[in-house]
């Protein structure tokens, strides 16, 4: 192997996948979507295991699908804005360093649908169906960026295509099973860039193609399961646990990724206060991101790495903390809010390109009853990242070429949610 390739091959071990998953991760730890609902937006999604107030509830715990006695829809969208930053970064080749521009616009704006429908059959049977996404990503750095091979074009998107029952055991407990559909689709390109080029004296060239896979789809299939106990109608619990596979997707070219998914599991709580209009709620998630251990990649055409490639992640669990409290004002209206603490999926690995950090939501909404029988439900979330010094580097075999970058990055995000339910 000469020396070029080598170059190539180490340096991509540590950028390749670094931005595999970015920009919409700024959403949750790691890449993890909460986009099921526009009501559990405006309360940081605090209970949303099982206080019910519409069919998006199945998406979180299919038992409580039980909690209705009419068939219920809910169809919505949720706009998320990302806000990234890549500053005071140092980018270095051996002895060769330089400054890096802030990049401040490598977030982006992107909008996640859903559906939920919740069919009763009886006093003991419901089924119900939904679309939603629960994964997703996009991040893309400008084509002059100097540190390139760190940037370049992420695009993963991901639709959850539901189906579930509930079964309702007696007065106190329900229980519930769904099956998951999941659909994953990625594009990635990376290359090299002109500064990188003049700091190896030309062995490597500027706009080589390290990876450039378009379009990848895929299929997997996973599981959900449920529970519910009511102590009374104001008091309830609810639990949940839902496995997640992993998704192998195939672009036109044959090339493959493999991309495994973190289970979830979540506890939630709801208990209106007597004699009053006010409700309490609560979440605690568990995210299973240890899975998250390294993405796979098989027969990559035209590119440095030959035709298999595994890139070390090594994420660590994450969990979610949401209180959250609901005012039932009149028949018209209804105002929440809601916040929440969740916890960076990342450990001793950071990149430049994947901001995560421990965050912080800040959460508002309400439900207008247009009558008895339809509401349309507003959610408003300001998320709050931190800073966090991110260093990178490898080495090539024999110390022939090391490359790296330090810098701090941040990600906050606004999102922006609006449905409508109704009860037939």
């Amino acid at each position: 192997m000469n020396r070029t390739r080598l170059f190539k091959k180490s340096l991509l071990a540590v950028t390749i996948a670094s931005t595999t998953l970015a920009s919409q991760q700024a959403l949750a730890a790691g890449f993890q979507l909460n986009a099921q609902s526009a009501t559990g937006l405006g309360r940081a999604f605090a209970g949303d295991a099982v206080i019910a107030d519409n069919a998006s509830v199945m998406a979180r715990n299919p038992a409580a699908m039980a909690l209705f006695d009419k068939t219920e829809l809910s169809l919505g969208f949720e706009s998320i804005t990302s806000k990234i930053e890549v500053k005071n970064a140092t980018y270095s080749v051996n002895a060769f360093s330089t400054s890096v521009p802030d990049a401040n616009d490598i977030g982006d704006t992107s909008v996640a649908p859903n559906l939920h429908v919740i069919v009763p059959v009886n006093d003991k049977f419901a089924w119900g169906a939904n679309v939603y996404s629960n994964f997703g990503t996009k991040t893309e750095f400008d084509d002059n960026y100097v540190a390139t091979e760190y940037g370049g074009l992420t695009d993963v998107q991901s639709l959850n295509f539901g189906l579930s029952g509930s079964y309702r055991l007696d007065e106190k407990w329900s229980f519930g099973l769904g099956l998951d559909l999941i659909y994953g689709k990625g594009t990635m390109k990376r290359s090299t860039g002109s500064t990188l080029a003049t700091a190896t004296g030309g062995a490597v060239a500027s706009g080589t193609s390290l990876v450039n896979v378009d379009s990848a789809t895929g299929w997997a299939v996973g599981l959900n399961v449920g529970t519910v106990y009511e102590l009374d109608e104001s008091n309830r619990f609810g639990f949940s646990y839902r496995y997640s596979p992993e998704i192998t997707a195939e672009d036109d070219k044959n090339q493959e990724i493999t991309l495994p998914l973190p289970d979830m599991a979540e506890f939630s709580g709801f208990h209106k206060i007597k004699d009053t209009q006010f409700a309490v709620h609560y979440s605690i998630q568990y995210i299973g991101w240890s899975a998250f251990d390294k993405i796979e990649f098989r027969n990559l055409q035209g590119s440095a790495l030959g035709s298999s490639y595994d890139k070390q992640y090594d994420w660590q669990d994450g969990w979610h903390y949401a209180i959250g409290g609901t005012y039932y004002l009149n028949s018209d209206w209804t105002l929440r809010a809601g916040y929440m603490y969740d916890t960076s999926a990342q450990d001793s690995r950071t990149s430049i390109s994947v901001p995560d950090s421990d965050r912080q939501w800040f959460s508002t909404g309400f439900t207008y009853h247009i009558d008895q029988k339809s509401n349309i439900d507003f959610g408003f979330t300001y998320l709050m990242g931190d800073d966090v010094a991110v260093s990178e580097s490898t080495s090539l075999p024999g110390g022939l070429v090391t490359t790296g970058v330090t810098a701090t990055t941040r990600a906050d995000a606004i999102l922006v949610g609006l449905q409508y339910s109704r009860s037939f």
